[in-house]
């Protein structure tokens, strides 16, 4: 059967070379597709906007041309995803996403954790719920420890499934059980539920002094979150603000064909007219690393 793809110019070339090739005795053989391009999208966490209400923080978010969001809870204060859950509920946040044209993509829960939020997000329309692995219980074993957390993870996966919701682990420096590269491995070996997956953020896999374009291929299709966020003070650490290269990581990306939108990122973000500034520029760099990323 030919695919369905095909046209029917490529059909009826095909054809005729098949022909030609039978005529000498050998079987045809058909060219291989190429594999088109990498596409990269963009997001942006609402935390960028921590200072303003969720409704302005996504208008905000939609006007700098975002196509995604990534949702914060309480952390350092931001009030969004609290907004959302006892002012707008789930019908009310897929309104205002809708309006301003922003899929609802991750969910950064971090604070109050996944179960508080699952409703909110599952009758959003479900997405990536981001939470941290905890501390490490057994250095010394790091495969005895990961087991042990992806047994206790359980009962949330479980609570996602029926949500329509992923859970992503990011890893984080300090005692984070998921942290350098050997336990990012761990959880990957280990890791059997398609539910499950990784929210890398390079800030920390730099400050281990560890290659981030490694741990985006160790991740491959567990990767389920990307920040676009280097290890630099204040605003450096956004894309194209600070001095490292971007291109390299969004390389590995386009190599381990990532699914979802990269999200440019900071902690402790300046106020709203700054932040917007400051995006507009990483955007802006981002696209042209990637340009770079898939021709190179």
């Amino acid at each position: 059967m030919i695919p369905t793809t095909h046209s029917r110019r490529w059909f009826l070339r095909s054809t005729a070379a098949a022909t030609g090739t039978a005529l000498l005795g050998r079987p045809p053989t058909l060219a291989a597709e190429p594999t088109p391009p990498w596409s990269m999208r963009l997001s942006c966490s609402s935390i960028a906007f921590s200072s303003l209400p969720i409704e302005q923080a996504v208008e905000r978010i939609a006007r700098l041309g975002f196509e995604a969001i990534d949702i914060w809870s309480g952390y350092q204060g931001c009030p969004h995803m609290d907004e959302a859950k006892d002012r707008l509920g789930p019908d009310g946040l897929k309104r205002l996403l809708a309006d301003h044209g922003l899929d609802s993509y991750a969910f950064s829960v971090y604070i109050g954790g996944f179960p508080k939020y699952a409703e909110l997000i599952g009758g959003a329309g479900g997405g990536v719920a981001i939470r941290g692995s905890g501390a490490i219980t057994d250095p010394e074993n790091i495969t005895a420890s990961m087991k042990r957390f992806l047994e206790g993870l359980k009962p949330q996966l479980e609570l996602a499934e029926r949500h329509n919701v992923q859970l992503a682990i990011e890893n984080h420096s300090g005692r984070s059980l998921l942290n350098y590269m050997d336990s990012l491995k761990a959880f990957v070996d280990l890791n059997d539920h398609p539910r499950a997956g990784i929210a890398l953020a390079p800030y920390h896999i730099q400050k281990n002094g560890e290659s981030v374009e490694e741990a985006i291929r160790v991740c491959g299709d567990q990767l389920l979150f990307f920040y676009a966020w280097q290890h630099f003070p204040s605003e450096k650490q956004l894309p194209g603000i600070g001095p490292t290269d971007f291109t390299p990581w969004l390389k590995a990306l386009a190599d381990v064909r990532f699914r979802y939108p990269v999200n440019p990122f900071m902690h402790d973000e300046p106020a709203p007219d700054r932040m917007e500034a400051l995006l507009a520029k990483s955007q802006a760099y981002l696209k042209r690393c990637y340009a770079k990323a898939v021709t190179s």
